[in-house]
């Protein structure tokens, strides 16, 4: 299917800060745009908008002077929805509320041609129940565009349980020809990046609300460990607690309340507050003038360990041998069966987190995942309250021989990133196998649309077969509300990995 030709018209209802957003993505790809607000004067300020951002462009140099001019010729507003009708696609961006959006759309069906295309760019109302009152909803598509428009490349093209192939396509051609990243996800709560994305969210919340670990080290750890650009309490201090709440609670409900996708209490609390994030002054931190920026907890320092006695294989913590070796402590392996486990010349041992907590154990220390134990500049250790204090120390020691900062946290099952990481795997794998979403393009989603260090589906690969199924379900064993209970596509996508590394 070939994308819509950019001598035809392309049409855009609502514009706010995504409707021009949009408007201008279609205008610099070549289309003629339209304009229309149901608010009399919006749509000429919003192309004025668009004028100035195009100035900017040519200030800049990333657009020549008579593209510009060019651009703003074939940009209109129209007062009138019958202005629309020469469009071939219209994009709808205007308040998240289904009846209106509902209405909107039947008025523009009995306007545009039968070959348009519709569509919505809604990031949380179902495609299918907005389609649902169209007379043609094969038609009919869901565009959900990242803000801001113009600069992010990832775009879902969402297909409702009415939309046809052709229409779907087209959609995708067109997108991908205005120089964007479409992927291609049926009609589910959430979409791809919004459904995926809630346990990163999720897990820094619970963690900090079960265990009471601060906001600034569980960031700390995501960012320094994990490889997140921004940990969760920054980065929903950045979007809005009441956006970020309100797209959670979304996704729960429309799942009929699963305890994967439970909201948090915590955040709730903030919402009620008005402590909404960087636009309130204050959310999860102060963002007021002079207010401090909050540390992460970090240990102090302490000597390392003369050895290390490494028993298994350590996978898939194993980049970990070469390192202490390098740091001039002396390695002595022994055993050969799998596992990740140190031992320390205190007797204690030290344990890749796997779901279980350092009580049920004589002298554990967890430690967590990381993306990369070579770049990562923060490793997390948990342990219990009765654990020798020369253990701790001497773990601490090891990790900071190492050139890593310590931050040790309460005995949490699973810590933070490892938990976290499992928990983006499940959903996922889940979503591929439902055929809700390819598994390519939930990491192309996850990448560009909330800029991950790599997709989950990626990092499971990367990872031992079973290793977040294994993991969840030991954290299952220990918090049996549902919401760790690994799903059966991940129980089944261990076993496919298995097989894998067998045959290999």
């Amino acid at each position: 299917m070939t994308a819509i030709d950019t001598s035809r018209t392309v049409a855009v209802v609502g514009t706010g800060t995504m409707g021009q957003g949009i408007a201008q993505v279609a205008l610099v790809a070549g289309h003629p745009v339209r304009l229309h607000d149901a608010v009399p004067g919006r749509a000429d300020e919003a192309a004025a908008a668009i004028g100035a951002r195009l100035d900017r462009l040519v200030e800049k140099g990333r657009m020549a002077p008579a593209e510009r001019d060019a651009a703003r010729a074939r940009l209109l507003p129209a007062t009138d929805l019958a202005e629309l009708a020469d469009a071939a696609l219209v994009v709808e961006a205007v308040l998240e509320q289904l009846t209106v959006k509902q209405e909107l759309f039947t008025e523009l069906e009995k306007t545009v041609a039968d070959e348009c295309l519709l569509a919505t760019n809604t990031s949380s109302l179902s495609v299918t129940a907005v389609a649902g009152a169209l007379r043609n909803p094969g038609r009919f598509v869901g565009l959900h565009f990242f803000n801001p428009a113009p600069l992010l490349p990832l775009v879902e093209v969402v297909s409702g349980h009415a939309t046809e192939g052709d229409a779907a396509e087209r959609a995708y051609a067109t997108v991908l020809a205005w120089g964007k990243t479409p992927v291609r996800c049926a009609d589910t709560p959430g979409f791809i990046v919004n459904r995926i994305a809630r346990p990163f969210y999720a897990e820094a919340f619970a963690v900090h609300e079960e265990h009471g670990v601060d906001p600034a080290t569980v960031d700390a750890i995501l960012r320094e460990s994990g490889g997140f650009k921004m940990g969760p309490f920054e980065l929903t201090d950045l979007i809005g607690q009441d956006v970020n709440e309100a797209v959670t609670r979304s996704v729960w409900e429309s799942f009929f309340h699963s305890p994967k996708f439970l909201p948090s209490l915590a955040q709730r609390r903030l919402v009620e507050s008005r402590r909404l994030g960087r636009k309130s002054g204050r959310g999860w931190f102060s963002y007021e003038e002079g207010a401090a920026k909050p540390e992460p907890h970090t240990a102090e320092p302490q000597d390392a360990p003369e050895y290390v006695v490494i028993e298994g294989d350590l996978e898939p913590a194993g980049a970990l041998v070469d390192m202490i070796r390098e740091a001039g402590i002396e390695v002595r392996q022994e055993g050969e069966d799998a596992g990740t486990r140190l031992v320390l010349p205190s007797g204690g041992q030290l344990v890749l987190a796997d779901g279980q907590l350092s009580a049920e154990f004589r002298d554990v220390v967890y430690f967590d995942l990381a993306l990369d134990y070579r770049s990562a500049t923060r490793i997390a250790l948990s342990a219990a309250h009765d654990v020798p204090a020369h253990t701790l120390a001497q773990a601490t020691g090891l990790f900071q021989a190492l050139g890593k900062k310590v931050s040790v946290i309460p005995d949490v099952p699973g810590m933070i990133v490892a938990r976290t990481v499992a928990m983006l795997i499940d959903v996922a794998v889940d979503a591929a196998a439902k055929r809700v979403v390819s598994e390519a393009d939930i990491d192309t989603a996850m990448r560009l649309g909330v800029n991950y260090p790599q997709g989950p589906v990626e990092w499971s690969r990367k990872l031992p077969a079973g290793w977040a199924h294994d993991l969840l379900d030991l954290l299952h064993g220990r918090c049996p509300t549902g919401r760790y209970a690994p799903s059966l596509a991940l129980f089944q996508h261990s076993l496919a990995g298995a097989e894998g590394e067998d045959a290999s």
